[in-house]
C-alpha cells in the first residue's frame, strides 16, 4: 500500500490559490493580499465605510519604461463617499506603500453597500457576584490583579 505525498493537513489558501488567482486577475488584483489587508493598509476607520473592488492598469504603450500608475476602484457607503474623496490622498499614499512602488495614481469611487462581514459573536458578560465567589476561594494570592483574572477564569468556567 503506497502513501499519499503529503500526509499532513494543507492550508485553505494554498488550495483555493488556483481557483481565485483567475477572478481576482479579471479584476486587476496580482493577489488577494490587498483585498485580505485592507484594514491594515488603510487604518480601520477608512476600511470600515470602504472596500477594495477593482484595480484598472492603463495598457501599456511600449514607450515609457515605467508603467503608468493604475486607478483602484473602491466600493463606498454613500454617507462615506465624501469623507473618502478627501482622504484619497492619505489612501493613494498607504497603497503605494504597501505595494512598495507608485502603482496607483488615482482613487476611484462607487457608492454601494459594502459586503458586510459576520462580526465575532461577543462574549456574555460574567456576573460579578460569581466572579467575587471564586476568588474568595483562591488560596493567598497577594498580587490583586491576579487574583481578579483567575476569578473571572472560574467564573467563566463554571458557567459553562
Amino acid at each position: 500500500m503506497s502513501k499519499p505525498a503529503r500526509s499532513f493537513p494543507r492550508p485553505l489558501s494554498e488550495l483555493l490559490a488556483p481557483t481565485l488567482s483567475g477572478v481576482l486577475k479579471t479584476q486587476g488584483f496580482a493577489s488577494a493580499e490587498i483585498l485580505s489587508r485592507w484594514a491594515d493598509i488603510v487604518g480601520r476607520e477608512i476600511a470600515a465605510s470602504s472596500e477594495p473592488l477593482k484595480i484598472n492598469w492603463p495598457r501599456p504603450t511600449g514607450r515609457e519604461e515605467q508603467p503608468d500608475p493604475a486607478t483602484l476602484i473602491l466600493r463606498v457607503e454613500g454617507p462615506a463617499a465624501l469623507e473618502i474623496q478627501h482622504q484619497s490622498a492619505v489612501i493613494l499614499e498607504r497603497v503605494n506603500r504597501f505595494f512598495g512602488w507608485q502603482a496607483i495614481g488615482r482613487i476611484a469611487l462607487r457608492q454601494a453597500p459594502l459586503r458586510r462581514r459576520v462580526a465575532p459573536a461577543r462574549r456574555p458578560t460574567l456576573d460579578p457576584v460569581a466572579v467575587a465567589q471564586v476568588a474568595e476561594t483562591l488560596p493567598d494570592i497577594k498580587d490583586e490583579p491576579l487574583r481578579e483574572a483567575l476569578g473571572r477564569l472560574g467564573a467563566a468556567i463554571k458557567r459553562k
